[in-house]
């Protein structure tokens, strides 16, 4: 029930995946939770999890504890932890997620346009870098499944918002109607200016994968999926 990037799977100390529809993560009941930590790790159980109470920010939080999948740590949208164990979680249904990991942490950051205007992802490598010295250049981010550019018609707030960081070649994608944005594009490119060293994508859409849960596609009432990473302890 999760599938893994082979530029994590390689790292023997990292445990990893990205969640589809097979299970609802939207709600927090532990059972649905417990299908995945048991996934990443027989037997972990749920309460491991350090779940974010996302809310289409800039912020980056530090994780010390995990809190289990209905008692949200922090409201954030982008955490790192260097406690083995704790099984850090963003959730999406359009939007991006991203995995870290690097010499003794592991993060994750959820990247909608709000996010990635903001420039979420390369604020929590920033971070990682001030906070615990970690070279940009020894850090592996995997950006997981979204909708993609083909789909994901917006509007000129969007377009203006990412601008801010990044040239509209590295976003924008042709497309009839509105202006198409390319998220992942953006989230990578952003990687790349911070000196991520090692940058995957997994170009799934979200909107079009019947595998996956998409808000754009299926409305309100969709579920949620997520990108999990822990260390092992």
């Amino acid at each position: 029930m999760l599938f893994r990037c082979p530029a994590l799977a390689e790292r023997a100390e990292i445990v990893h995946g990205f969640t589809g529809r097979g299970v609802d993560l939207g709600v927090r009941g532990a059972a649905n939770w417990a299908q995945v930590t048991d996934a990443l790790v027989e037997g972990w159980a749920p309460e491991r999890v350090a779940l974010l109470e996302q809310v289409h920010g800039g912020d980056v939080v530090r994780v010390e504890a995990s809190g289990g999948p209905q008692t949200p740590v922090a409201a954030a949208d982008a955490a790192f932890t260097t406690v083995p164990g704790v099984v850090l979680a963003v959730r999406t249904a359009d939007c991006v997620p991203v995995l870290l990991a690097g010499p003794g942490v592991v993060g994750v950051a959820h990247a909608g346009w709000r996010g990635a205007a903001a420039d979420i992802a390369a604020g929590l490598v920033r971070r990682v870098h001030t906070e615990l010295g970690v070279d940009p250049a020894d850090i592996t981010c995997v950006v997981g499944p979204a909708i993609s550019g083909g789909v994901y018609e917006v509007g000129d707030e969007v377009v203006e918002g990412l601008a801010r960081t990044l040239p509209r070649a590295a976003f924008l994608v042709d497309g009839p109607g509105r202006p198409h944005v390319d998220l992942q594009a953006a989230v990578a490119a952003q990687l790349g200016r911070a000196g991520v060293g090692r940058i995957a994508v997994i170009r799934r859409c979200t909107a079009t994968d019947p595998a996956l849960y998409s808000y754009r596609a299926d409305g309100p009432p969709t579920g949620r999926q997520a990108g999990v990473i822990a260390m092992r302890p």
